[in-house]
């Protein structure tokens, strides 16, 4: 565990300059607004170790697959979000001594990400013989108008005298980290020094018929009085300027930068430029202030809609909020052509690309803290890329349709094959997701139009991936990687098998609903009903009468079984000190697998069931995965474990803050961030729905004083508090609702209060 920054309910800050954390500090600091974000990198100039990145939304490139030895059904290219034209670049020179933090010697430093606000503040006092100047940094990208990013610096002059240079700059020679062969993905097109000053790029050709993306980016500085000013013409991929100051004690000097950035998602290349001055000129006419205030106003409405506020714990409170700032600067879901990455705005590790994290982490918070629009959009764009899943199956010799592990389009664009072409298990989550939509909100009419569609091609695709084994009289699954990657190729992953039956029996439950003019156009017949009904009844589950617990594959209680804290410490996380090999051969689970199933289907097993099976895997599982720690704190808490559902918590909600896998210079993990939400939500309040009911049977952790968070649900907001005495719950929208707490049936009209009941730990086994 690593932290950098201070404790604080709504602020990520210290005091700290810590070079030797750079990227950790860049990433923690990341902004967004679901069009466009960039890493907290500096303004000025730093000549040390650091990962620059802005990133565009939507805006991608296939870079070439390169593996040695190439395999039939390998996807022609990985797909890669790429870094954009660095907007935010101000060289700052004092007396022709280019400010370098790296190397400089400065005093007074502190950086404060104003997540209430979404505002990134900086400042630090440059000194150097007898003169001292303090610089202050202010960057935000609106939330309101999205193609707009505002930079402002100001430096005062506290003792002696200095002649100051602002050089806004527009960056496009710009690089990937991760590039396969080293290569730069933008061409430089036009650019032009004014007024406002604009570079426009172009993605470089490829050979896969991959649109290229055009991208022009537009600065306009607003200045203080009392300045020398010169311009000067950029070189290939570089726009600049330059502003200087001859200044004395007590002056200061002020810019406000302020960039948009148009790309051809939405703008043709003739009228990006076009477009992109109209955006800075409409925000100019506005004011800097005003377009400051409704970019803070925009925020505190999804703060009023989504806020979780915990008592007695600000280093919970932090975490949470945390959480659900990245989370809404990613995506707020505007764009249906959009979704979300694992890493956002905030780096490019796993390409930037679509995973199963969506539909099975982030769609169950959204569904509660946003419109019924947004989760529709999520599942849409799902919908919209079928026909990349049938090619995806096609490329595997599969009938029906395989969703892809990584994707801008649809089409699979990741290689390492034991993941990409084994954990097909992520059909099942994509099914899930539209019987997670529509029973959540009660609306069927996407379940029966188009969310049929991709239960059919899924079900089609697990009906022909089975087998039937004669031997064993029973259909099997070979070859695949669970949710649990740290074993891979292995045959009947319980999980697998189990979601794929799931998918076919709710396939058959949904074809009863539909209209005969839509049953022909599925072309479904009764044989091939019959041949699914056959599956489900037939499907083979590893089982251990002696232990009574699912077994997560075949062969896995033959391993050398042992919980985790046997490891030596030294070598945790064992992702960074194990060859794989070892892993593979190791007991050891990276998250949950067996105990996915539960948390998905979780009203068709017993409470035994999931006592069992908790208390076998999970002192074995490492959580080194991100999107681990929610599923254990969420059945923790139903099991009566409150402690093991809290230390969850805080490992889900502060993984980054604390950085608790070592790995969160890279960039964010943006899809488990709904984790936190869901500990609180559906862990320590128990919030279920099935059946057309919500239920709640919610506890109060130890170290809090009590917890608030509102959920929306079939058109009415709910507002509920827990404290370590009552639960209240107040309808604040919408009509009457009759629903479930501690299982006591409740028509809620206004509020309603109950004392909290004690949880009885299972003494069943």
């Amino acid at each position: 565990m690593k932290r950098l920054f201070d404790i604080d309910p709504w602020k990520i800050k210290t005091k700290q300059l810590d070079n030797e954390n750079k990227r950790l500090q860049e990433s923690l600091t990341s902004l967004g607004n679901g069009y466009m974000g960039m890493r907290g990198n500096f303004e000025e100039s730093y000549s040390g170790d650091t990962h620059i990145g802005t990133y565009l939304a939507g805006v991608w490139y296939p870079d070439k697959t390169r593996v040695g030895w190439w395999k039939i059904g390998y996807p022609e290219y990985f797909g890669k979000v790429i870094n954009a034209t660095q907007l935010i670049p101000v060289d700052i020179y004092v007396d022709e001594h280019k400010v370098d933090l790296a190397v400089d010697t400065v005093k007074d430093f502190s950086i404060n990400l104003d997540m209430k606000q979404g505002i990134l503040y900086r400042q630090f006092v440059w000194y150097q013989g007898e003169t001292e100047i303090l610089f202050h940094f202010k960057r935000y990208v609106s939330i309101v108008r999205k193609e707009l990013a505002v930079i402002e610096i100001s430096a005062e002059v506290l003792t002696g005298e200095a002649e100051i240079r602002f050089e806004p700059k527009l960056d496009g020679d710009v690089e990937n980290e991760d590039s396969n062969y080293e290569e730069k993905f933008w061409l430089g097109i036009d650019q032009g020094v004014g007024e406002k000053s604009y570079l426009t790029t172009k993605t470089v050709d490829n050979p896969f018929g991959i649109e290229q993306f055009t991208v022009t980016t537009m600065m306009q500085t607003l200045k203080s009085e009392g300045y020398q000013e010169y311009k000067q013409e950029g070189h290939h991929l570089l726009v600049s300027e330059s502003f200087s100051y001859n200044m004395k004690a007590g002056e200061t000097a002020k810019l406000s930068k302020l960039v948009s950035v148009i790309t051809s998602r939405d703008i043709e290349p003739a009228k990006q430029k076009e477009t992109a001055a109209a955006v800075l000129n409409s925000a100019i006419e506005a004011g800097v202030e005003k377009v400051e205030k409704e970019h803070i106003e925009a925020w505190a409405d999804r703060w009023h809609k989504a806020d979780v506020k915990i008592e007695g714990d600000d280093e919970s409170q932090q975490g949470i909020r945390f959480n659900i700032f990245q989370l809404f600067s990613t995506y707020y879901g505007e764009d249906s052509r959009l979704n979300i990455g694992p890493k956002g705005f905030t780096g490019e590790k796993y390409g930037g690309a679509t995973y199963w994290d969506t539909e099975a982490y982030i769609l169950p918070m959204y569904l509660s803290v946003a419109d019924e629009e947004v989760a529709r959009q999520l599942i849409e764009y799902r919908y919209q890329q079928l026909p990349g899943a049938y090619h995806n199956a096609k490329q595997q010799g599969l009938k029906g349709a395989l969703y892809p592990m990584v994707t801008f389009n649809g089409i699979e664009c990741h290689n390492e094959w034991e993941i990409t072409f084994e954990e097909i298990h992520r059909n099942g989550t994509i099914a899930y997701a539209i019987y997670n939509y529509t029973n959540y909100t009660g609306n069927d009419e996407y379940l029966l139009n188009q969310g049929i569609d991709v239960l059919m091609a899924i079900s089609r695709f697990w009906a022909d991936r089975v087998h039937y084994s004669k031997r064993n009289e029973a259909y099997m699954i070979h070859g695949v990687t669970g949710p649990n990657e740290y074993e891979n190729n292995i045959n009947n992953n319980w999980y697998t098998n189990t979601m794929a039956t799931w998918t076919l029996r709710y396939t058959l439950e949904t074809l009863e609903k539909l209209s005969p003019a839509k049953q022909e156009e599925l072309k479904v017949t009764e044989d091939e009903k019959k041949v699914w009904q056959d599956i489900v009844n037939q499907m083979y589950y590893p089982y251990d009468e002696e232990l009574g617990v699912f077994v997560q594959h075949d062969g896995f209680l033959d391993k050398d079984l042992r919980d985790t804290s046997t490891l030596d410490p030294e070598e945790r996380p064992i992702n960074q000190h194990w060859s794989w090999d070892k892993i593979l051969r190791s007991p050891f689970i990276k998250q949950a697998d067996v105990l996915q199933g539960f948390y998905y289907l979780n009203h068709e097993f017993s409470l035994e069931e999931k006592e069992r099976n908790f208390a076998f895997y999970e002192p074995m599982t490492v959580h080194e995965s991100s999107l681990s720690a929610s599923i254990h704190s969420v059945l923790a808490a139903e099991l009566g474990k409150q402690e093991k559902a809290f230390e969850m918590y805080a490992r889900t909600a502060r993984l980054d803050l604390d950085n608790y896998n070592n790995d969160t210079e890279d960039g964010l993990h943006i899809t488990s961030m709904s984790g936190g939400w869901l500990a609180i939500v559906q862990g320590f309040a128990g919030m279920r729905t099935a059946f057309d009911t919500l239920s709640f049977r919610p506890f109060c952790p130890q170290n809090w004083q009590q917890y608030t968070f509102k959920v929306k649900y079939r058109e009415r907001l709910l507002d509920i508090n827990v404290t370590k005495e009552a639960v209240s719950i107040t309808l604040q929208e919408g009509e009457s609702l009759s629903l479930l707490l501690y299982d006591e049936k409740i028509q809620l009209t206004d509020t309603i209060s109950r004392p909290i009941q004690k949880q009885e730990k299972n003494t069943a086994l």
